[in-house]
């Protein structure tokens, strides 16, 4: 027996790996695999990112770039490997992920609505750009330029963390009777 266990367990736990991100059915940031996996106990943390690393190595999965964030999403490889192999996972675990991915899809989908980015135009100018949606639908958006790059990331900060109060005092002072 190796320090990782047994070969079936390496294989399960890479399956587990390849049937959460599978099930979710977008791309999911590590930060959401760990939560899941610690969550229910699947395996540790270090055995994930190692797993996750040998199947992005396997070519089983990929990597996107989303607001600085990366993601994970499922390669035809994986899910061909999937297929032949989804019975060694145990139906139990099976359970518990199918459980958990429709909570997970909807935060997921939330938190694709909400974005805050910007780009530098040059040394003291930031061009910000906030958004929040609803389905496909774009609620607000809003571009400002700041002056440094710390004042950027405040504002896209305080954007991902508080949109619906800075969206409500926005409305709020828009609507406002003025004389």
């Amino acid at each position: 027996m190796n320090s990782l266990g047994s070969d079936r367990e390496v294989v399960e736990n890479k399956l587990i790996l390849l049937y959460l991100i599978d099930g979710i059915k977008a791309p999911v940031s590590n930060l959401q695999i760990t939560k899941l996996i610690l969550e229910n106990k699947f395996m540790n943390y270090f055995l994930q990112q190692q797993f996750l690393n040998e199947l992005l190595d396997g070519q089983f999965l990929q990597t996107e770039s989303s607001d600085e964030k990366v993601m994970y999403k499922i390669t035809q490889a994986g899910k061909q490997s999937l297929g032949y192999f989804s019975g060694l996972i145990p139906s139990g675990i099976k359970g518990r992920i199918d459980s958990s991915i429709s909570a997970i899809r909807k935060k997921i989908k939330n938190e694709t609505l909400i974005t805050a980015d910007y780009i530098t135009e040059s040394e003291n100018k930031f061009v910000v750009n906030c958004r929040v949606g609803e389905d496909n639908f774009n609620l607000m958006e809003i571009n400002v330029t700041v002056g440094t790059r710390n004042d950027a990331r405040t504002i896209c900060s305080n954007w991902k963390r508080h949109t619906q109060d800075i969206y409500a005092e926005i409305i709020n002072v828009l609507t406002k009777q003025r004389e």
